[in-house]
C-alpha cells in the first residue's frame, strides 16, 4: 500500500473517542499513560507496522499493548498501538479489534 494510501486509512473518519473504546481498551490507555505495569509479556514490545496501515516511522516508534478480550484464552485481537519516543507520552495511538486488519485513532 503507498504512503498516501496509508495516510488516508488512519486519518479520514478513522478516529475513536476515548469515551467509545470498549471499558478494556479504556483500562489499557490509562495504563499505558501510567507507564503500567502490563499484564502480559509482550504489553510495550516494538511493534513493526508490517501492515503499513499507520504512518510511517523509523523502527522503535510504534509499540502494541494488548486490550483484554473477556472470555479469550488467549490475548484475542483487540491492541492498542501507541507511537512516540516516550511511551508513558505517546504522539498518538491507535485502536485495532481485529489483530491490525484495521486501525482507528484514539482521540482522547
Amino acid at each position: 500500500m503507498p504512503a498516501a494510501s496509508a495516510r488516508e486509512t488512519t486519518d479520514r473518519g478513522t478516529s475513536i473517542a476515548l469515551a467509545e473504546l470498549p471499558p478494556q481498551g479504556q483500562q489499557t490507555y490509562r495504563t499505558i499513560l501510567q507507564g503500567g505495569p502490563f499484564p502480559h509479556e509482550k504489553d510495550g514490545t516494538v511493534f513493526g507496522n508490517r501492515e503499513r496501515l499507520l504512518p510511517r516511522e523509523p523502527r522503535g516508534y510504534y509499540r502494541e499493548y494488548t486490550v483484554r478480550t473477556p472470555g479469550a484464552s488467549n490475548r484475542g485481537a483487540r491492541r492498542i498501538v501507541c507511537g512516540g519516543q516516550q511511551p508513558s507520552r505517546p504522539d498518538g495511538c491507535w485502536y485495532t479489534a481485529d489483530h491490525y486488519a484495521s486501525f482507528r485513532k484514539i482521540v482522547p
